[in-house]
């Protein structure tokens, strides 16, 4: 006890995540699914990894060339001769990429997720799908998260009319069903990822306001606090040097559940056909595909719909990892 003590409260959060197995392997799951997004074009693609062509090395997944604007790799790498090659991705095929000859064809050696009602590759287009889900969770929470952070502080500071005045306006938020108020605020606007991020953004920012209302309203009759006070220190300084860092934490559960919650909404957005558009690949497009097939094309509900599951339950492990963590009352240490 004496030596946990001494360590700094990071230090004790992260040593006491690491003990909580689940968590730590869904941690190291999400990375996975990091690592995924961020390399797409080198897993899944028409266009090679590494090229080598008439004695000089190209590299078409990463970089656009002008002599290759409309070139068919696959062709190309086809009629290459030694020493020239050509090193195409794990799954050669492009998320936008048509085959009306593969038509729903089940999972095989060719495509090993089968392909959809277009002849598009499945896995490529989860692969291409996770970097859409990731950018949503992520990008969504951060705004609302720092809108929440804001307003929360203002009124746990400040208190008094201010308080009231924002307290009754997350009030009358919370009124609002979340996941309609993001279809009446997408329905008025183009179809675009971007606008699904400003939309889960503006209306998600409830929760995080009133956390850092009430820790803000704890924490700034602390002794530090008055006496940085009575020292002449300005408000913005108090807030965010001295009172905002020690009423983070609790923060980063919420974030953490809030990444589960936006990846869910996008993707029974585009479930319901209100997602990114097309051709962008998207788990909820996929998944959206599979109702007029649901018979036989078992494979556009099953994999898509896994994933989905999947990857919101690690988040939501990983944030009850992290709440244990950080409240010792909530688990042994």
């Amino acid at each position: 006890m004496s030596e946990l003590k001494s360590l700094s409260f990071s230090r004790m959060v992260a040593r006491r995540f690491k003990k909580d197995r689940i968590a730590l392997i869904c941690f190291f799951m999400i990375l996975a699914l990091f690592l995924i997004a961020i390399f797409a074009p080198l897993l899944a693609g028409n266009k090679p990894v590494l090229l080598r062509y008439q004695d000089k090395m190209y590299f078409p997944a990463v970089f656009k060339y002008r002599q290759f604007v409309s070139t068919d790799f696959k062709q190309l790498a086809a009629g290459l001769k030694p020493p020239d090659y050509a090193l195409l991705p794990p799954v050669p095929y492009s998320p936008t990429e048509y085959n009306l000859l593969a038509v729903l064809s089940p999972p095989s050696h060719e495509h090993w997720l089968g392909t959809d009602d277009r002849g598009r590759d499945v896995l490529a287009r989860m692969v291409w799908g996770s970097r859409v889900s990731l950018s949503v969770g992520f990008v969504a929470v951060g705004i609302y998260v720092l809108i929440g952070i804001i307003l929360g502080a203002l009124a746990g500071y400040y208190a008094g009319w201010l308080d009231v005045s924002l307290s009754r306006l997350i009030e009358i938020m919370i009124c609002f069903p979340t996941f309609f108020l993001i279809i009446t605020i997408i329905a008025f606007l183009p179809p675009s990822i971007y606008n699904i991020m400003i939309a889960i953004g503006l209306t998600g920012w409830t929760g995080v306001a009133r956390l850092i209302r009430g820790e803000f309203l704890k924490i700034r009759q602390s002794a530090y606090v008055e006496a940085e006070k009575a020292l002449g220190a300005k408000d913005l300084r108090i807030i965010f040097r001295h009172i905002l860092p020690n009423a983070l934490a609790p923060t980063l559960v919420v974030a953490t559940f809030g990444v589960a919650d936006a990846i869910l909404i996008e993707s029974a957005l585009s479930f319901l056909g209100f997602g990114v558009p097309p051709p962008t690949a998207s788990w909820g497009d996929i998944l959206s595909q599979s109702r007029s097939y649901i018979d036989f094309a078992w494979w556009l509900a099953s994999f898509p719909g896994a994933a989905i599951f999947i990857t919101v339950t690690i988040y939501n492990l990983v944030g009850e990892g992290i709440r244990d963590a950080i409240d010792p009352r909530l688990k042994e240490i």
